[in-house]
């Protein structure tokens, strides 16, 4: 593996060309440039288990793992072949395949507390689907969301939330409301100000934190007291928390809830499930409530990425994934920390989360959140061969991937502490990262790199 990377020349070339083609330059923000600092790979040409080599090919231990979307590796030989055979006898028919049934058979074997299931291909699609059903069951119109978790969707909905609301009616901003997490008197207060108004309730199980105090099943208590859904957003905490789902984690029943990311180890699927009270508003055959139309999608039940999902979740039933992705996880946290000890970076650099999930803080001299401080460690890790948006492993990082990322952290903390005392600026190379919700561009926030560099 190299051990220094700071050749870009080539993802330079394909930037330039991206960005006059395509909004952003990426068609995900949160894969978008203005994420990372300059000296960055710009462009993954391919991966294979825990490693991803860039279009210049520079090699890199990678821990964002498709924004926590792939869970066994990258390339997981059976996904890959499960996907590829059923390929072989198309992907797309006038009416359903026969593994939209197998597929969502497995589905219920593995999350148990659901009762019907609907495949989509992203999270938006799931997620917006459940806050549609729940408006269509209840009767109701505002959406209680937890403002402590980032992402829900990237519809109006809850986009209408955040500073990025550019283009979302007033009156659909005002649908939406928002609770503190692990915060009991937060959500009640939402129920007493708008008593039987909101429609559903819905929230991740957990993030960086466990929920405290029966949190879970509080909440769901005030759900049912009022007639709201208690619905859970499991795109990040399905298949890693538990191979059912963190509500089997913590003994939760959601009305409904959300999986996708490590459902199908990268390829795009996603899913809607739930208690068939709900989900069979969808349905054709009941007569005593309005029809919902739920998810009509032309691309959500492609055969190869259902079959992904199958194999997917096979590997999950019969091989100790779950259990990798903690002992690997705690290993990882335990050395980080202890790299963070020996440069007596303990009140700036922190580690949080889950093992099986873990992401990282970044605080500068004054101890504040630092985007400054945040590129520049990524800039020094990236040079060492680590690309660690976050700290996420999949099945396949082993002892030795674990080893050189904390070698490659050692290296990165030596200029951390540095930068310290005479400022990030002065180690980092061009402007910081930014955060993905704001409402302004800045001028020059992304400038176009030389077309040579070097470090």
């Amino acid at each position: 593996m190299t051990t220094s990377q700071s050749n870009f020349n080539n993802s330079e070339h394909l930037r330039n060309r991206a960005h006059s083609i395509i909004p952003g330059g990426s068609h995900t923000y949160a894969k978008g440039e203005d994420q990372y600092p300059l000296l960055a790979p710009g462009f993954i040409d391919r991966g294979l288990g825990s490693h991803v080599w860039d279009i210049d090919g520079n090699e890199f231990i990678e821990y964002g793992m498709g924004n926590r979307a792939v869970g066994l590796g990258h390339a997981y030989p059976a996904v890959v072949e499960a996907a590829q055979q059923a390929l072989l006898g198309g992907c797309n028919f006038t009416r359903p395949a026969r593994i939209e049934v197998e597929c969502a058979e497995a589905f219920l074997e593995s999350i148990e507390a659901a009762e019907m299931v609907k495949f989509c291909k992203n999270g938006s699609d799931a997620t917006s689907a459940a806050i549609r059903l729940a408006r269509a069951y209840t009767g109701r119109d505002l959406i209680a969301i937890c403002a402590d978790h980032p992402f829900f969707s990237s519809d109006d909905w809850y986009i209408g939330s955040t500073l990025v609301n550019a283009g979302v009616p007033e009156a659909t901003r005002k649908l939406t409301v928002g609770f503190r997490y692990n915060d009991l008197a937060s959500v009640s207060e939402l129920f007493d100000r708008y008593p039987g108004r909101i429609a559903g309730l819905i929230m991740e199980p957990a993030r960086t934190d466990d929920p405290r105090d029966d949190f879970l099943a509080r909440v769901q208590g005030l759900c049912r007291d009022d007639g709201a859904l208690f619905i859970l957003d499991e795109m990040i905490t399905g298949f890693r928390w538990h191979a059912g789902g963190a509500q089997k984690l913590y003994g939760i029943a959601p009305d409904l809830s959300c999986f996708g990311k490590a459902l199908g180890n990268g390829f795009s699927v996603s899913a809607l499930a739930g208690k068939r009270e709900f989900m069979r508003l969808g349905g054709l055959d009941h007569t005593d409530r309005p029809r919902v139309f739920l998810l009509s999608t032309t691309h959500g039940a492609e055969t190869h990425a259902l079959a992904a999902a199958m194999a997917t979740m096979k590997v999950y039933r019969t091989e100790p994934v779950i259990e990798q992705l903690y002992s690997q996880g705690t290993r990882l946290a335990e050395s980080f920390r202890q790299v963070v000890k020996r440069h007596h970076l303990e009140d700036f650099v922190k580690i949080v989360g889950r093992p099986s999930c873990l992401a990282y803080a970044t605080l500068d001299a004054d101890g504040k959140p630092s985007q400054a401080f945040r590129s520049l460690f990524l800039q020094e890790t990236i040079a060492r061969g680590i690309l660690m948006p976050s700290l996420v492993v999949s099945y396949t990082h082993t002892d030795e991937d674990i080893e050189r990322t904390i070698q490659a952290i050692d290296g990165a903390l030596a200029v951390y502490y540095r930068a310290l005392d005479d400022g990030a600026e002065r180690h980092l190379i061009g402007r910081p990262s930014q955060v993905v919700y704001r409402r302004y561009n800045q001028d020059g926030a992304t400038p176009a790199l030389p077309i040579a560099i070097g470090k």
